[in-house]
């Protein structure tokens, strides 16, 4: 590790949902320092207790204020929801040590990306635009990650040694966040466009034939499966997904293009996860028929 790694081994997450989570209880455990993570969530009692047991699990410190959690980290995990990274930034910078890397884990628009280096940047600290690029699980600390800008070489390096895998793409801030903004056009539109489809396939008595024509069609798709997986997806992450579609479009815009596709994808994430609904077996039918009974 570098000398500013070795001085200051503490590590913080602003955020300690599923993502963290997944990284925190998978990767090699620091021989030195200690592990914390601030969570807005910790304030509530409602709240408060499904982050203690995630923290409990992977062997970190839980705290509800943003400065216990930072004050002696030398490197920083942010991930929040990715209407929340701006200001998480700007509610954490001032708790920086002169140096600390911000690697922003958060699916934004490079837009944003580039807003909060410029708090974190101003505060002394150093910010790595991250782009997660495949669901954390079952990979957790494994999962691969794109970083960019004139920290990233640096933040690779340290987070190399927890056993994380990351990728060098690009020096300036936005670009990795680019890729990945414009993935989820494709990723997250998949699942709300299968969802739309299946479910007015559903209700019109036709699924099987129309499964059976998308699979003829292209059979390299489980299309039964990817369906079911894709509803349980927008169920349970349906809120998260339609922050980060918002962020899409932002990026869309910005590049000059029309957000019509991408409109309707916030529209049905969140759409399916304000039904509560649990998801259930893996059975696309059933999951179907307990989304249309809501909506």
């Amino acid at each position: 590790m570098t000398g500013f790694a070795q001085q200051f081994p503490d590590i913080a997450f602003v955020g300690f949902g599923e993502a963290g989570h997944a990284l925190a209880s998978g990767w090699m455990r620091p021989a030195r320092g200690t592990t914390r993570a601030y969570d807005i969530k910790l304030r509530e009692a409602a709240t408060s207790g499904a982050v203690v047991e995630r923290c409990a699990e992977a062997g970190v410190e839980p705290r509800s204020d943003p400065g216990p959690a930072l004050d002696s980290a030398g490197l920083v995990f942010s991930l929040v929801t990715a209407d929340q990274a701006l200001q998480a930034a700007r509610a954490c910078a001032p708790h920086l040590l002169p140096g600390t890397l911000w690697l922003d884990c958060n699916s934004c628009a490079p837009q944003t990306k580039q807003a909060a280096a410029a708090v974190i940047e101003a505060a002394g600290g150093r910010y790595v635009d991250v782009a997660v690029m495949a669901p954390v699980y079952p990979r957790r600390h494994e999962v691969p990650l794109l970083l960019s800008g004139p920290h990233a070489a640096v933040a690779a390096a340290r987070i190399e040694t927890l056993g994380l895998r990351p990728k060098l793409g690009g020096e300036r801030v936005g670009d990795a966040s680019s890729v990945k903004m414009l993935r989820s056009v494709m990723i997250k539109g998949l699942e709300a466009l299968t969802t739309e489809c299946i479910l007015a396939a559903r209700r019109a008595g036709v699924e099987d034939a129309v499964l059976a024509s998308l699979q003829a069609s292209d059979p390299g798709i489980d299309w039964r499966a990817r369906g079911a997986y894709n509803m349980e997806r927008m169920l349970v992450h349906g809120a998260r997904r339609a922050a980060e579609v918002e962020e899409v479009c932002v990026t869309l815009r910005a590049f000059g293009l029309p957000d019509w596709m991408s409109r309707g994808t916030v529209e049905w994430q969140r759409r399916l996860a304000s039904l509560e609904i649990d998801p259930g077996e893996d059975d696309l039918a059933k999951r179907a028929d307990a989304v249309l009974s809501r909506l």
